[in-house]
């Protein structure tokens, strides 16, 4: 069978984008259009905490500043949904966990930046993902700084970022979850076992990659597609089932 799994020299032109934009002033700065970077960020579901009509529960952050915290597990929202209920058991009974795209989360910020005091979002990582991205950026002589983690993998004979096959293109996966990039890389290390010992993981920081689709035009970043972690795939798919039974025609 065919390998839908390979490693692309072409497109380690990415790597030196996405890493150059956050540490180098010498790139060519370039706005992204908003409706691609939403477009790329629409798959993703995040989580927040809403009241009754649909605001966020926000807290004061510096300068006084409005701040909704934006939960990428959903199961981290409830949590906190659940520790209101013992800390503060009356605004408990007045919010729920709201499930919200990342690319709507996008177009609040950008909406937000615009106004006086208006609303900022503090994404709250998955912790299991935080320790994953803190082992690999100490083996690699670097220190995690905050932010959510995102897995990526390069490898081969050009040190390229590893691409997979979808719609009959290649695209560059970045994941949420560690173990979900695992097992792409297995994969490949079977079919390419000569390759096997070229393969590295990295870590790149959500905000920073947002950042990057942002301020660089380069069609590369093109091919970035966030994968979701495996408990946002699967409340894709329970939602997706919902509605298309609440789609069905009565009487079929």
């Amino acid at each position: 069978m065919r390998s839908l799994i390979r490693w692309s020299a072409t497109l380690s032109i990415v790597g030196t984008t996405l890493l150059g934009s956050w540490f180098s002033q010498n790139l060519k700065v370039w706005a992204l259009p908003a409706e691609q970077i939403v477009e790329k960020l629409n798959p993703v579901p995040v989580f927040t905490i809403a009241d009754e009509q649909g605001a966020p529960l926000v807290a004061s952050g510096e300068n006084n500043a409005k701040v909704a915290g934006v939960f990428i597990s959903q199961q981290d929202a409830e949590d906190f949904v659940s520790k209101l209920q013992t800390e503060k058991p009356e605004l408990a009974q007045t919010v729920q966990v709201v499930p919200v795209s990342l690319g709507e989360v996008y177009k609040l910020t950008q909406a937000s930046e615009s106004q006086n005091n208006g609303l900022e979002f503090a994404y709250v990582p998955d912790q299991q993902e935080v320790d994953s991205a803190k082992t690999i950026l100490t083996e690699n002589g670097q220190q995690y700084q905050g932010g959510v983690p995102l897995f990526v993998a390069k490898g081969g004979e050009q040190n390229g970022y590893l691409t997979i096959e979808r719609d009959s293109q290649q695209v560059i996966p970045f994941f949420f979850e560690k173990k979900q990039l695992e097992n792409v890389v297995s994969q490949f290390k079977q079919q390419k076992p000569e390759l096997a010992d070229t393969v590295n993981i990295e870590v790149v920081l959500l905000e920073g990659v947002i950042d990057t689709l942002q301020n660089s035009n380069d069609e590369m970043l093109n091919k970035i597609v966030l994968v979701p972690s495996t408990e946002s795939l699967q409340f894709i798919r329970e939602n997706s089932t919902e509605q298309q039974e609440g789609q069905t025609p009565q009487g079929q």
